[in-house]
């Protein structure tokens, strides 16, 4: 039997949409688009505004301004192969303790100026042409003031000696002779706070011989012929200003840490010192040349150092011998042939960026620990100056600080409002610069932009040490490359 099929035919009518249907699905669809557009839209904003803001900083003004309480910022100079790094006029330091009247910024850019004018004189000037200007046969010379040693803010302590005395030295890149004030003063020295060393109550030092291939690496890291006495070997440094240590070439025990000991390190025993060199006892020369103390340490920490500088006179930072401690996230340019001089630090500087303005440039750059104050070309500076000034005209400019142009009178304000700063280096390599190293401050009256131009294009341009504040400097002379991590000091 054949069953019926009731279901009834389905119409045309019945399968095609109504239009009413067909107009509210375009209205969702279009609802959609502009939900869709809108929030596209804000995406972008939001994202062009975040932009804005990572090109900017809001910075309190007392994060800038000096602090009568130390504050160790780091625990890494507890690290074999490490030592603590303190601001030589801050509280960290116990030369601050003694001091009645405190040095004024203008003070510190005075000495800073003349240890740039030194650096351009070592640069330009020749071994030939320097030698007759020193006498190493331990007279007196004429000095006026140690300004390019005394403009070393930061000090470090070592051992030198059996028994080991502790010796509170001025840390130098820029330079590669490391000396110390010896007994007995045959000529003149200078005050210091620590009792000056003694070689006759050491069991471990000795002389090195005028007609030694030792003597012979004198010149290279002094600029000048050493001299010989009763045989013993000479050296004689004088700096761009007149002053200089003069004294015997010798060797002794060198002490970084307990378990860091090294024989027969070379070094200066002045003994004839003239100049303002404040109160450390000497100099730690960390420069490339033969004679650092880098080089005497290499086949223990293989020509590798760094360091970090604290963001304010008030903190401490470290140096660190060998690879140890380095931060995974540094990121190196290479190093350049040195010009003029095999002691520096040369690296190429191609750019800097104000907020979202970025200027290029070409130029060859020391890194010196001793330079204050950033020093550019003429052209590159007043881009610098000339974007900055245009992103802080919401307050007032004042008068300028000695090298310094650009100041602000901030008394009216607990915050800055201020672009971010960053230098470009070869290899693609960006360092950014904290706040409290693109501007400095004497009072909230006077905070100034941290760079000054040079007078023509001759002359070097120098990264100082205020804008490598915070920042892990890694030097490897090894491979030829410097390194910069951000926030190194943590």
């Amino acid at each position: 039997m054949v069953e019926k099929d009731e279901r009834k035919p389905v119409l045309k009518s019945e399968m095609a949409p109504s239009n009413s249907t067909i107009m509210f699905l375009s209205y969702c669809f279009l609802l959609v688009f502009i939900v869709a557009g809108k929030r596209s839209a804000i995406e972008r904003s939001e994202a062009k505004a975040d932009a804005i803001a990572h090109h900017y900083q809001t910075v309190k003004l007392s994060s800038f301004l000096s602090s009568s309480i130390c504050r160790p910022s780091t625990k890494r100079d507890k690290k074999y192969g490490s030592l603590k790094v303190v601001h030589k006029h801050g509280p960290c330091s116990k030369f601050s303790k003694n001091i009645i009247k405190p040095i004024t910024m203008e003070e510190i850019l005075t000495h800073d100026q003349s240890r740039f004018d030194a650096i351009k004189s070592r640069l330009t000037t020749t071994t030939t042409t320097r030698k007759k200007d020193i006498k190493t046969s331990m007279a007196t010379m004429p000095a006026t003031s140690g300004n390019l040693f005394n403009s070393g803010n930061y000090i470090v302590t070592i051992g030198m000696g059996t028994p080991k005395k502790d010796l509170s030295l001025i840390m130098d890149t820029g330079s590669d002779l490391t000396w110390t004030q010896c007994q007995p003063c045959s000529g003149s020295c200078y005050s210091q706070q620590d009792p000056m060393f003694s070689p006759s109550l050491s069991t471990t030092y000795s002389n090195i011989s005028c007609t030694s291939t030792e003597c012979s690496l004198l010149p290279s890291a002094t600029g000048n012929l050493p001299g010989c006495r009763s045989l013993t070997c000479v050296y004689g440094i004088q700096y761009g200003d007149g002053s200089y240590s003069v004294g015997e070439f010798a060797k002794e025990k060198l002490t970084l840490s307990k378990n860091e000991e090294f024989d027969n390190f070379m070094f200066g025993c002045g003994q004839t010192n003239e100049g303002d060199y404040g109160t450390a006892t000497g100099l730690l020369g960390l420069g490339s040349g033969k004679l650092s103390i880098v080089s005497q340490t290499a086949n223990k920490y293989g020509k590798v150092f760094s360091y970090c500088l604290p963001s304010t006179d008030s903190g401490s930072g470290y140096l660190t011998f060998g690879k140890s401690g380095i931060s995974r996230n540094v990121k190196y340019t290479p190093l350049l042939t040195s010009l003029g001089s095999s002691t520096f630090f040369n690296v190429k500087l191609v750019s800097m960026t104000i907020g979202n303005t970025r200027i290029a440039m070409r130029s060859s750059m020391i890194m010196d620990s001793g330079t204050v104050i950033t020093r550019l070309p003429p052209k590159a500076y007043l881009a610098l100056r000339n974007t900055f000034r245009a992103e802080m005209t919401r307050y007032p400019l004042t008068k300028p600080l000695s090298i310094l142009d650009t100041c602000y009178d901030l008394s009216n304000h607990t915050d800055v409002r201020m672009p971010t700063i960053s230098m470009g280096f070869g290899q693609n390599v960006n360092v950014g610069i904290q706040p409290q190293g693109a501007l400095i401050a004497t009072s909230r009256e006077k905070m100034c932009l941290a760079f000054t131009g040079n007078d023509d294009d001759s002359e070097p341009s120098i990264y100082g040490n205020v804008q490598q504040m915070t920042t892990q400097i890694v030097y490897d002379m090894a491979e030829g490359k410097l390194g910069f991590s951000p926030q190194g000091c943590e």
